[in-house]
């Protein structure tokens, strides 16, 4: 096998991986237990028109209360998670209208939604602050960003750790970042953020520092 053919052999093997094995992977990594119990503390803040960047399977849904809420748009740009989705949308106690498309490049109109979400979502863009100026951009002045992810830890130990693990993480967890400063991704994407927890979870602490609050969009110079 000449170098050239073994490459291609790689990339289809990759290509395989990436269509069927990781979005099931995602999906069970991103559903566990104490994943969701952050979900269940952050999604029943939203309230009217709320966009979700980084949709995946749906696994917010059941966390939104239809009494505040008029509608999702869920944002994605996998169709195998999205696929995914269709039975937690057909379930949803809310309207949902699924957009494929990437966070980079919003095919919204400004100024249009009052809650934007994002949940273990910046890890894996791979422009995150041109995703988070999208989304300061399709949010009203009022309006609010929500977000719990996983980030940087703050000891100096596990921040070396998460650095020299990344370049490898991010191959086979479909891009996942493990030492993105979130608090700096969302001043720099053009949010203040107005309230923040941050703390370790239950886990491996390469994966488990949280950040969990709401952002608004920074107006003006």
């Amino acid at each position: 096998m000449t170098a050239g053919s073994r490459g291609s052999c790689d990339a289809d093997s990759m290509n395989l991986y990436d269509r069927y094995l990781l979005p099931t992977l995602v999906h069970r990594t991103c559903s566990a237990a104490e994943t969701m119990r952050q979900r269940a503390k952050v999604i029943p803040l939203a309230w009217g028109d709320v966009l979700e960047v980084g949709f995946g399977s749906g696994l917010n849904l059941e966390f939104y209360d239809p009494t505040r809420v008029t509608k999702v748009w869920g944002l994605d740009p996998s169709p195998e998670l999205t696929r995914m989705a269709s039975r937690a949308v057909r379930d949803a106690a809310v309207d949902v209208e699924l957009v494929p498309a990437r966070g980079e490049e919003i095919p919204l109109e400004s100024d249009r939604f009052d809650t934007a979400v994002v949940t273990y979502t910046l890890c894996t863009i791979p422009d995150p602050e041109r995703s988070l100026r999208e989304v300061a951009r399709v949010l009203k002045p009022s309006g609010r960003l929500l977000f719990c992810e996983h980030g940087a830890a703050p000891d100096a130990g596990v921040r070396w750790w998460q650095s020299r693990l990344s370049p490898v993480w991010r191959r086979v967890s479909g891009g996942c970042n493990l030492d993105r400063d979130v608090p700096a991704l969302l001043e720099r994407g053009g949010f203040e953020i107005a309230e923040m927890e941050a703390t370790y979870l239950p886990g491996s602490r390469l994966a488990s520092f949280q950040y969990r609050g709401a952002a608004v969009p920074r107006r003006g110079p």
